[in-house]
């Protein structure tokens, strides 16, 4: 009944050895300097490289889009160059290695933007506290997004998808969930617009479905995955008909011919 698990698997151009996958997690080691990666980062996922394909950590596609205390990045020339070495480390244990490609979206605090306010759909505000250097603060109101941030940050997503290419990635994951960006956009407690990306379940999947063609025009739909939190809420953000927005998610999803889908297992609450 098990064997299936250590059996092959085909996802687009991607032939993970098994079927067991090691899932994104943050782990807060690219310290000095500040978001670039590490010796300790390629020792940890070189140690994981028997998974059939690992996902790495949620990775910044821009300063104005990570706000986690150091979490990797991959903007600049000195972020590529630093992943390179722990690619090919998961390489030469025979591994498979994607990046999860990460925009924090509202819930960036104003401490890694200068004091300048996150953006958002729309002008909304996360509950609770921001992990910073300087300690827990509370999070700040978002201003809405306005044509011209959208039409950068789905720039800065294509350099960022350009960028894991050099480093050697095998496939890139865009992080479509947990109340991040992509999500503070498909789920209607905190999209609020009444533009081309707001209102029905469909115009609220264009910043997803944009971002996506950027994406999927650097590496192939048989090299592109996404993550998704259908699941009730995330950082405040939640849904009213999480169905429809969902069903229209993956209807793009679809039609793009992505290489896999993730999608993160409910809480104790259930769906």
């Amino acid at each position: 009944m098990h064997d299936a698990l250590f059996q092959p698997l085909t996802m687009g151009a991607l032939e993970a050895r098994n079927r067991i996958f090691m899932a994104p997690l943050t782990r807060g080691r690219a310290a000095d300097p500040m978001f670039v990666p590490n010796e300790m980062m390629g020792t940890y996922y070189r140690q994981r490289a028997g998974a059939g394909m690992i996902l790495t950590e949620a990775t910044g596609i821009s300063t104005e889009g990570l706000g986690w205390p150091s979490a990797p990045g991959i903007w600049s020339d000195e972020q590529v160059e630093a992943w390179k070495p722990i690619v090919e480390g998961v390489h030469e244990e025979g591994g498979l290695i994607a990046m999860q490609l990460w925009h924090m979206g509202r819930i960036v605090h104003p401490h890694f933007l200068g004091g300048e306010r996150p953006f958002s759909a729309s002008e909304t505000k996360a509950p609770g506290e921001a992990h910073t250097p300087v300690g827990k603060q509370e999070y700040a109101t978002a201003r809405a997004m306005t044509q011209d941030d959208i039409n950068r940050t789905i720039d800065d997503y294509r350099r960022a998808a350009e960028n894991a290419k050099k480093a050697g990635f095998d496939a890139v994951q865009l992080h479509g969930a947990n109340g991040y960006l992509v999500d503070q956009f498909l789920r209607d407690k905190t999209n609020l617009r009444d533009d081309d990306y707001g209102g029905s379940p469909e115009n609220r999947t264009r910043f997803m479905r944009e971002v996506l063609e950027a994406i999927v025009d650097v590496w192939g739909a048989d090299r592109t995955g996404i993550r998704l939190s259908p699941n009730g809420d995330s950082q405040g953000t939640d849904d009213s008909n999480p169905p429809a927005t969902f069903g229209a998610a993956t209807k793009v999803i679809e039609e793009l011919g992505l290489a896999f889908l993730e999608l993160r297992q409910p809480g104790p609450d259930g769906t």
